[in-house]
């Protein structure tokens, strides 16, 4: 599989193929945006177009990835000079651990079939439409542009106004919308959705609001994955040891939605079709620590894993320091 990084030295931005133990570098390209546009341009497969532009120049992958290098991780697909271009949203109610999660965040105590299960049923029942039929849609939400987007080894914010953070491990695909309005998947990546789960569990509704936040994506944007049934982990570091680890799988063997009925359902909206415009949806996540009563701390290090995918996206939690407080909209007068 062709495996593609971004990194950056100071002001130089780069494009480089995984080849362990080393990054070999493009030629002719600052960004895989700029890449992917080539390609589409040329008709050329954006895998076979990154191997042809690959040099002879190289970097050791180790130090780079280990933040020793000059050279720093970039997520893997950006909208390089226009952030907000890039649309961050996701999918949920995908698998069935991310049901039993949230059914038991919401349950009351009478236990009724919650809102959440009820959609994740649908799921079961009509997300798996056959060939060129539209199934059931899936929950959609909105997480931001492509400014909250961070890279491996990057910390992922607990902001002042937020009850809790959390790691969401899962895997998310990049999208290219073409010149012609048609979306383009250039890939996937390991990503670390992160939510605010103890606001969430507050009230259903505040799912929205629970999702704007800090993600990571990364390090490695895989150009022609397998998607069947991914195997992974998730783990806590907390002062350098193992605090929680859980054996996760995702893959559309996994799931209750076909990644053509996600796809469908997102790109439907023609706010979403927009030419030159870069999407990353995040497919669902199976497990989280909070579903497990794990309360993550500042310095606690989140790591999503998925064989097949490169190496481990590691990033830790920051909580910020500074109190809540009030924003005032102003009125031009």
């Amino acid at each position: 599989m062709t495996r593609l990084v971004q990194i950056r030295n100071g002001t130089t931005r780069r494009v480089a193929l995984v080849e362990e133990p080393d990054l070999c570098l493009l030629e002719g390209f600052e960004s895989v945006y700029a890449l992917a546009h080539a390609a589409l341009a040329s008709g050329t497969p954006l895998s076979a177009l990154a191997r042809r532009q690959a040099t002879g120049e190289q970097l050791a992958y180790d130090p780079v990835y280990e933040g020793k290098s000059p050279w720093r991780l970039l997520p893997p697909a950006d909208h390089p000079g226009e952030p907000a271009r890039c649309l961050v949203s996701g999918t949920g109610l995908t698998h069935l651990g991310s049901a039993k999660n949230r059914q038991a965040m919401h349950e009351p105590a009478a236990a009724a079939e919650t809102d959440s299960m009820r959609m994740f049923r649908w799921g079961v029942e009509s997300g798996r439409p056959a060939a060129g039929r539209i199934g059931v849609p899936p929950e959609w939400f909105y997480k931001g542009t492509g400014t909250i987007l961070r890279a491996h080894g990057e910390p992922l914010l607990t902001p002042s106004y937020a009850d809790d953070g959390g790691e969401e491990g899962e895997i998310a695909g990049v999208y290219l919308v073409g010149p012609d309005g048609t979306p383009r998947r250039l890939g996937m990546a390991v990503g670390n959705e992160f939510s605010d789960h103890k606001f969430e569990k507050k009230n259903y509704l505040n799912l929205a609001g629970s999702k704007v936040r800090t993600c990571s994506l990364g390090p490695e944007l895989v150009v022609d994955p397998r998607f069947e049934s991914v195997p992974g982990t998730v783990t806590i570091e907390r002062s350098g040891q193992a605090l929680w680890s859980k054996a996760i799988r995702t893959g559309e063997a996994e799931m209750c939605h076909s990644l053509q009925n996600i796809e469908h359902h997102h790109f439907k909206y023609e706010t979403h079709r927009r030419p030159g415009d870069v999407h990353v949806h995040y497919y669902g996540a199976c497990a989280l620590s909070f579903g497990d009563g794990v309360q993550l701390a500042a310095g606690d290090v989140m790591t999503v894993a998925f064989a097949g995918f490169g190496r481990p996206l590691r990033n830790p939690l920051a909580v910020a320091a500074d109190p809540d407080v009030l924003v005032r909209a102003l009125a031009l007068t």
